[in-house]
């Protein structure tokens, strides 16, 4: 590595993490979910114009990145490395890490409709274990859309899915779709339909007739689960 570029590339870095503003932006971050500017100008106390400049800083140190979501613009952090670096740093400076607090009715931030498929904290710990175990990978690095390994695929279709069929609807297949109660995404595309369907079909989760709200019991959450462990 050269000495020279690796000190000039360090000290950006840390010159964009130490201003105050970018700092409590950074914090708030660290909790894996994702915010709005207009959020995180209210953490960062600074007017909004100011807030987009900070994070242009903060995008540009590529500590952050944006995640459009409908009409909406989301912040996170980067990724994992920049996440263990905060760490490590607010292990030096003594500071506990924040914690996230939603402000979404409980009934709907534990489970609901979003579109056709499922949200909520259910549907986050789904594709989370989901993801964990690989079955769903990301097509290529900044992707927006997600494939199947081998086994993911086999998995889906032993609980029942025709993945032939859902990758001929003209619609995505399956992509991340940020939860705007734990701002941390669950499935969405033709897959995220089809795992509602079959949570529905399982009497994992029923539907409420007049509402989005999707009720989902501890033991229907651990059946879910259960099901989408490897074989």
């Amino acid at each position: 590595m050269d000495a020279k570029n690796a000190d000039t590339s360090l000290s950006a870095v840390a010159g964009a993490i130490a201003e105050p503003a970018r700092a409590r932006m950074l914090c708030c971050l660290l909790d894996g979910r994702a915010r709005t500017s207009t959020e995180l100008s209210v953490v960062a106390e600074v007017s909004a114009s100011t807030a987009s400049a900070h994070l242009n800083r903060l995008r540009d140190e590529r500590l952050v990145q944006m995640v459009a979501q409908g009409k909406h613009r989301y912040y996170q952090l980067a990724g994992a490395d920049v996440a263990k670096a905060l760490e490590a740093l607010l292990v030096v400076a003594g500071l506990p890490r924040p914690e996230f607090t939603p402000n979404t009715p409980s009934r709907l931030r534990h489970a609901r409709t979003c579109y056709d498929h499922m949200a909520g904290s259910v549907a986050v710990a789904l594709h989370d274990q989901i993801a964990a175990q690989g079955w769903l990978l990301a097509a290529a690095p900044g992707a927006a859309d997600y494939t199947l390994s081998a086994q993911g695929a086999a998995g889906f279709e032993r609980l029942g899915l025709d993945l032939a069929a859902l990758r001929k609807l003209r619609r995505r297949f399956a992509c991340p779709c940020l939860d705007w109660s734990e701002r941390r995404p669950h499935i969405g595309g033709a897959l995220g339909a089809a795992l509602l369907q079959l949570a529905l079909k399982r009497g994992w989760a029923e539907q409420d007739l007049d509402s989005r709200a999707l009720s989902v019991s501890a033991a229907g959450q651990r059946r879910m689960l259960a099901a989408f462990a490897p074989a």
